[in-house]
């Protein structure tokens, strides 16, 4: 198995980054976009982060523009979008593909360690055919603001279908319990 705290990561402003720098906390790994259905996630997001972060969460957002190109954007239009539109200040990281054979190694890991996911996913992937558009199949990212949960000892911990919302009581049952360890 991969150590997700090894692999190299690129913030949205170009800096180096890793999991391993945020040794010790909680981890909330969520694939972002600006222009999907779900985008008012952010605001969720956000509260979550702010509520929990003296507890030891970090949300980190991954643009990625895999799903109906929602995330068309430059590295400092998501940026200036995220702080206007949601007031963002958790991590963003470099925009990159979270499905199919370019995805990066973060999430090419993060989906070897927990190939399911919790939450309505069959739901949402109907919906989605429903508008005409093709969702992926499991075990790849479903769509825009799934989420990975990584433990404070750098492990997948849990991982949640986008429509799981940031304050969704499974969701943050899950949080409040690796906080807890």
């Amino acid at each position: 198995m991969t150590d997700l705290t090894a692999i190299p990561l690129t913030r949205i402003d170009g800096s180096a980054d890793s999991l391993g720098a945020h040794k010790g906390k909680v981890l909330l790994v969520v694939n972002v976009a600006s222009k999907c259905g779900l985008t008012p996630q952010y605001e969720g997001l956000e509260a979550l982060y702010k509520a929990k972060q003296d507890q030891g969460l970090e949300v980190l957002g991954f643009p990625a523009n895999d799903f109906g190109a929602q995330e068309p954007g430059t590295h400092a239009e998501i940026t200036e979008f995220c702080k206007l539109n949601y007031g963002v200040t958790f991590p963003l990281y470099a925009k990159a593909d979270v499905t199919g054979p370019g995805k990066q190694p973060l999430y090419a890991a993060l989906i070897a360690a927990m190939p399911a996911k919790v939450g309505p996913a069959a739901e949402f992937r109907e919906r989605l055919k429903g508008h005409g558009m093709t969702p992926t199949e499991d075990p790849e990212v479903l769509w825009n603001f799934e989420k990975f949960l990584i433990g404070k000892d750098g492990k997948v911990a849990g991982r949640f279908a986008p429509g799981v919302t940031p304050d969704d009581p499974t969701l943050v049952a899950a949080i409040e319990t690796e906080l807890a360890k």
